[in-house]
């Protein structure tokens, strides 16, 4: 696949599920089971998460195609970026910029001064990204959803929900 492939930003349909819970588990190898306890990475699996989360929450995802493969999705309610997920083939070629780009301002539009998200503190490579874009440390606290040991990270943007244009 050519590197300057146009992507496309766009709902996720029912029949992306597949491709979404292939990125899930490329996200949860790669960036999680390597900090999880065995423990916690065995719950992972046996309650089969992302394939849940895929299906419970798929109409509001929002995906990166490119060249007719998704490649990435993000995920938001309210004002909270719920997740934010770039396959491995697929990371660093502006994607996860240009879905939360799309997560922002759709928030703005909503009338949402800030976007709000969490991320792990072991996982250093978000805390960069997110930071680059403009997220500020809100708060720390113990991660109760892995148990396992870690503390999370609570980041807020202020958006900039736009002026109304200048009357003519």
């Amino acid at each position: 696949m050519s590197i300057n492939q146009p992507i496309r930003i766009r709902p996720a349909l029912a029949g992306d599920a597949p491709r979404l819970k292939a990125i899930l588990q490329d996200s949860f190898e790669s960036t999680w089971l390597p900090a999880l306890t065995s423990a916690a990475a065995a719950r992972y699996r046996a309650e089969d998460r992302g394939a849940r989360y895929v299906e419970d929450s798929l109409e509001a995802f929002r995906v990166a195609e490119i060249a007719g493969v998704v490649a990435g999705f993000v995920h938001w309610q309210g004002d909270f970026v719920e997740g934010l997920h770039v396959h491995g083939d697929h990371r660093r070629r502006g994607i996860g910029r240009l879905l939360m780009d799309c997560a922002e301002r759709a928030m703005a539009m909503e009338g949402f001064a800030a976007a709000r998200l969490e991320t792990d503190s072991f996982n250093v490579a978000s805390q960069a990204f997110y930071l680059g874009r403009g997220y500020a440390e809100q708060a720390r606290y113990p991660d109760e959803e892995w148990d396992s040991g870690f503390t999370t990270i609570l980041y807020v943007k202020q958006l900039d929900r736009g002026r109304d244009p200048a009357p003519e």
